[in-house]
């Protein structure tokens, strides 16, 4: 059996949200490549740096958290020609959670004045404890799994 990991994915709250009620992620602007990398039961978290794309209105929230469900990468339909790749997901139900309260207590960023700097690459590996951490903040309850939430069955709002 391979390793579960945990991945943090970087997206405006806006484009997690319609993820979220869909029932799948994708990053990067929709390329295959980094979704290749995560596997099926692996868990990931959104960090949205604003709430709507192209706007620097400075959210800085954790908005989405969950388990990647069985199969491969495929592609959406997004209109006017757009296929971007996607991986289906079982979200949880959860709150959003600011990152501020976090900086000092999450390895991906303690001590690191610039921690958004490694952010830009929009998917990166974290430790099972900040995902943990996350998912605490965020009121998702995590087992080895599968992620639940305890706050109710809306998508947060941002």
């Amino acid at each position: 059996m391979t390793e579960r990991l945990f991945w943090l994915a970087v997206a405006s709250a806006d484009h997690v949200r319609r993820g979220w009620r869909e029932g799948f992620m994708q990053v990067s602007h929709g390329k295959r490549a980094p979704l290749g990398r995560i596997r099926p039961g692996d868990g990931v978290v959104y960090y949205s740096p604003s709430a709507v794309y192209g706007e620097k209105d400075r959210l800085q929230s954790f908005t989405a958290i969950g388990v990647v469900r069985k199969g491969e990468p495929y592609q959406g339909e997004m209109g006017d020609g757009f296929t971007p790749f996607r991986r289906d997901v079982d979200w949880a139900d959860a709150s959003e959670a600011p990152i501020a309260p976090l900086l000092d207590r999450l390895e991906l960023t303690a001590g690191k004045r610039t921690w958004g700097y490694q952010l830009r690459f929009g998917l990166l590996n974290i430790s099972e404890k900040d995902f943990r951490l996350i998912a605490e903040a965020m009121g998702a309850q995590v087992d080895a799994n599968r992620v639940s939430g305890s706050v109710g069955g809306e998508m947060p709002t941002c």
